[in-house]
């Protein structure tokens, strides 16, 4: 029986396509967009594309297509985007040969067709490694020369397959369409992504974006199973049949088609055996086809010729008989592929294991038999892929090699990665595995280095791990081995990178030490420069001067001596800035953004713009700094490696100034993050929960980065963890914990003297932590906490005006700050103390730490009887907190309003934090003189007592004075304070 032909027309998915071509349509006009196609294999994502391209056409569109392959361990590099631009190439297509010379050459790694005749200059390795975006500026120069000549939708199907490369330039490509007619439409299968699957946090950005579009495509309803039944049979279904079709394909259209496939007879107990039913039926040699393209696919007629399955007229006809028994299809690459994923699949699977290798074997073959005219890191990742399948080690060992070394030139270093890990595992299985790689010139200890060095922006863990492995590899074998030195210093970067400071320094220390009076100079300078900036990170400002003035004058006049320069400029202008050089630090910065600009290196440059917006922010200088960061997010892409510091920076800006959801967005687009990264991004996480009032999101964000700030010395880190820390012990009634947190960060800061601005920001914590002691310890006449408190804040204070000598406008916020906390400690009238600290932190623009003061303000004049005073403070300063959405402070005014039953709005339900009967109680206070306290903290009258505890107004009257009498105070006000304060009442 001849096979059913499968639908020619979209079913049941005419308001998806017009959305499609909506968003098209607009596109057209000036507004690109990112259109998403989400739904499980079979459900009609490539059909509806089908029907799009179609449209598209026909509309006058330009159409290119690609999609992402799946190789099992390994991954194909920019595999979608060659597909796409591959016939456009073998075409000649002027648009492309129209390109830059310098373009062209860009993207001849991906596409060999484009190289000049000469080749063009081959580029060194360093350069190699830095200019990835180089090429997507390349690749974003071709589309929009494109869209030049019409609108263009770019398709990228089975995204969740993608690699690394085109996640990072889908990225780009997303942040960087402006006004260009170009519709990118991708497709992916939801259920493919699991919690860690390297697309969600790219899917989390783009699928945000103004401009994207997700059409999401369920199950088909009954009416289209039907429909979709009588376009593939020619016929009506039976209700009967209709109603399995529904049961069994849950509406997935590839379902349908191959259980009605399947025949007239009884439905198959499975897909798989429906699906198989259908490859069963073609002719011995479309079987025979179809078992090779399950290994080798996509495949295009010379690569199945060099196979050798069948001879060549045969082998044409096969080729017929599986395409028209809707097994087979023709990509736009002129390649054989299979139909659906799942078929494929299927086939794959019921190939026998030496079928598989011996498969996998010749097509490795027949593939590398095109090197080296067709290069290019697709090629050498499929032969790579293949040979590890066939199972013939010292091969796999080999073009795993071959392919790292392609994927390093085409800028993908995660991709090398993953191909150098595959021959570290080789290396221990073959016999003399030297012989087979590099003529013989690299050893396990360059492979362990060289896999190092490729996991520099994702694993530090792992580079750690395999620097180690080769240092004591290559100490066992020779301990004057000349790579030593640069082993360590790999290890030094790995070490800070998991925040192992001093640990990081002593490893560039020894490395220094080790290095050969007779080695290149270059050498002993990438040694000073790493030293530098770990002395940077730690803010040893004074030494970062000092080792750049010392390395400047040795840079070569090189592009890699320009980078070096780079480098140092961008360490030197900080340490600069944060020592009062001000105009020469933001000229070095702006100087290293240059040159790393000039080179094509996007990392170095996102720590320029960092580093100077940070420097700005620590100076005081918000609006600056903000500037700084906006500019880093139009100029650095999503795809470069560390570039979550420059949204973490916009983060830490946007808190500062009171945009906590603007934080939250930004803090939201940093992805996956690993290493001091991850610390980074999880402290300002802590921050922004802590200022709404969430604690328990802060408390999960500093318990993940205690582990990764054990042995840091990153006054960025421990000082702002201390901070964080000590101030959610603080509001949770843990006066002492919180005590604690701050003096353990001072004293791992201790030789940090050069970070005023971090040492400024702990010692007012700690002043302010000793006047809630202080206060306490009045409040439950313990004379001497009260005097070591008082003691305490006084030494604080000192760190804090110590800080502010140097007269920078946020030190001096900070000691100001801790000067009234100080009088809140000795119980002194502050007079105009708040009210100068809310000033100093509003001239900052930072309205938190102002109303935090005013709240201060409002207490202090209800203690020292200026009650109007501390009405019109609290009415600011509510309105102020609320505008914020900052929940705690919000919550703390509200409940010092109803105690002190101020004539402010307020709402219901202010927070009480009291103690239940039967808690711990210093004063003796009896159950009931709990509940009258209760109420006496949220401002009712004797009265209103009466009536809430059923008793007599007298009665009442007597309760509180008793409860004056017990706590030792005079007003009504004051004892709702002191309830405040202890957690009093019920």
């Amino acid at each position: 029986m001849a096979s059913t032909p499968t639908m020619s027309r979209l079913i049941g998915r005419d308001a998806e396509l017009a959305a499609l071509r909506g968003a098209l349509a607009q596109a057209a006009e000036g507004l690109p967009a990112l259109a998403f196609v989400v739904g499980e294999s079979g459900v009609g994502k490539t059909r509806l594309l089908d029907a799009l391209d179609e449209a598209a056409r026909e509309d006058g569109a330009r159409v290119l297509t690609g999609e992402c392959i799946d190789l099992g361990e390994g991954e194909l590099p920019y595999a979608p985007l060659i597909g796409a631009l591959r016939p456009l190439v073998r075409a000649g297509d002027p648009a492309l040969l129209e390109l830059p010379a310098e373009a062209r050459r860009e993207l001849a790694a991906l596409l060999p067709g484009l190289a000049d005749a000469d080749g063009g200059a081959r580029q060194s390795d360093s350069d190699r490694a830095r200019a990835q975006g180089r090429l997507f500026e390349a690749l974003l120069a071709a589309i929009d020369r494109l869209a030049r000549d019409a609108p263009v939708l770019l398709v990228v199907e089975d995204a969740h397959w993608a690699d690394r490369s085109t996640r990072d330039f889908l990225s780009f490509l997303g942040r960087n369409l402006a006004d260009e007619p170009v519709l990118v439409a991708l497709s992916y299968r939801p259920d493919e992504l699991h919690r860690r699957h390297p697309l969600r946090p790219l899917l989390a950005v783009l699928e945000r974006t103004p401009r994207a579009l997700r059409v999401e495509l369920g199950g088909l309803q009954a009416a289209d199973i039907a429909a979709l039944a009588r376009e593939v049979t020619g016929s009506e279904p039976s209700p009967e049949l209709v109603d399995r079709l529904v049961r069994r394909s849950d509406g997935n259209a590839l379902f349908v088609e191959e259980l009605l496939a399947a025949g007239p007879g009884p439905l198959p107990p499975s897909l798989s055996d429906a699906l198989m039913v259908r490859v069963e039926r073609l002719p011995p040699g479309a079987q025979e086809v179809v078992r090779t393209l399950a290994v080798a696919q996509p495949a295009d007629h010379a690569l199945l010729e060099a196979l050798g399955i069948l001879d060549d007229a045969t082998l044409r006809t096969a080729l017929r008989d599986a395409i028209a028994g809707h097994v087979l299809a023709v990509d736009a690459n002129d390649r054989y592929v299979f139909r659906h994923v799942l078929l494929r699949e299927v086939v794959y699977d019921d190939l026998l294991p030496g079928e598989r290798a011996e498969l996998h074997r010749a097509t490795a073959r027949a593939l590398e038999a095109r090197l080296p005219g067709d290069g290019g890191p697709g090629l050498a990742a499929a032969i790579a892929h293949h040979f590890h399948r066939s199972g013939d080690q010292p091969e796999a060992l080999r073009t795993a090699i071959r392919a790292a070394d392609a994927a390093t030139a085409a800028h993908a270093e995660a991709d090398a990665a993953q191909f150098l890990e595959r021959a570290l595992e080789l290396w221990e299985r073959v016999v003399e595995p030297k012989a087979h790689v590099d003529a013989g010139r690299m050893d396990h200890v360059d492979l362990l280095l060289r896999t190092a060095r490729a996991h520099r922006n994702n694993d530090d863990g792992r580079r750690l791990t395999l620097v180690k492995e080769a240092l004591r590899e290559a100490r066992a074998a020779d301990p004057d081995d000349p790579r030593v030195p640069l082993l360590l210093q790999q290890r030094a970067l790995a070490e800070w990178g998991l925040g192992r400071g001093e640990a990081s320094r002593a490893s560039l220390d020894l490395a220094r030490r080790l290095l050969p009076d007779d080695a290149p100079a270059t050498e002993r300078v990438r040694l000073t420069i790493s030293r530098m900036k770990l002395a940077t990170l730690q803010s040893r400002y004074g030494e970062t001067i000092a080792l750049a003035e010392e390395v400047l004058p040795q840079l070569p006049d090189t592009p890699d001596g320009a980078l070096l320069r780079a480098e140092t400029y961008n360490n030197f202008g900080l340490a600069l800035i944060m020592t009062d050089r001000h105009e020469e630090g933001v000229a070095a910065l702006r100087e290293s953004a240059a040159l790393a600009r000039a080179a094509g290196d996007f990392v170095l440059l996102s720590i320029s713009y960092v580093n100077l917006a940070d420097a700005l922010q620590l100076s005081g200088l918000s609006d600056e700094a903000r500037a700084v960061t906006e500019e880093a997010l139009g100029a650095v892409d999503d795809g470069v490696p560390g570039r979550a510091w420059v949204p973490t920076m916009a983060a830490e800006l946007a808190i500062d100034r009171g945009d906590y959801d603007e934080a939250e967005a930004h803090l939201r687009s940093t992805g996956r993050t690993s290493g001091n990264t991850r610390v980074n991004v999880e402290l300002r996480r802590a921050e922004l929960a802590l200022c709404r009032g969430d604690d328990d999101v802060a408390r999960d964000s500093l318990e993940e980065v205690e582990a990764p700030l054990v042995d840091s010395l990153e006054p960025q880190f421990v000082a702002v963890a201390g901070v964080l820390r000590a101030e959610l012990d603080r509001r949770n009634g843990h006066p002492v914990c919180a005590r604690e947190a701050v003096e353990a960060a001072l004293e791992r800061l201790e030789f940090c003297s050069d970070d005023t601005v971090r040492l400024g920001r702990l010692a007012l914590t700690g002043v302010a932590i000793e006047a809630d002691l202080a206060q306490r310890a009045r409040d439950l006449g313990d004379a001497e906490a009260e005097a070591d408190a008082v003691a305490r804040a006084a030494i604080m204070l000192s760190r804090a005006e110590a800080a502010a000598a140097a007269g920078r406008p946020l030190e001096r916020a900070y000691a100001v700050t801790a000067r009234a906390h100080r009088l809140r400690a000795t119980g002194e009238d502050p007079g105009d103390a708040w009210l100068l600290a809310a000033q100093a932190w509003t001239d900052l623009g930072r309205p938190l730490p102002a109303v935090a003061a005013q709240r201060h303000g409002i207490e202090a004049c209800l203690a020292h009887g200026r009650r109007d005073d501390g009405a019109q403070t609290a009415r600011l300063a509510l309105a102020a907190a609320r505008e914020l959405g900052a929940g705690w402070l919000t919550a703390e005014l509200e409940a010092l309003v109803a105690r002190a039953r101020l004539a402010v709005q307020a709402p219901a339900g202010a927070v009480d934090g009291s103690v239940a009967p039967g808690d711990e109680d210093p004063f003796g206070l009896t159950p009931r003189e709990h509940q009258v306290l209760a109420l006496v903290a949220r401002g009712a009258t004797n009265r209103e007592i009466g009536a809430e505890l059923f008793m007599a107004e007298k009665t009442a009257s007597v309760h509180v004075s008793r409860i004056l009498s017990k706590l030792d105070v005079r007003s009504r006000t004051e004892a709702a304070a002191v309830a405040h304060r202890l957690g009093l009442g019920s």
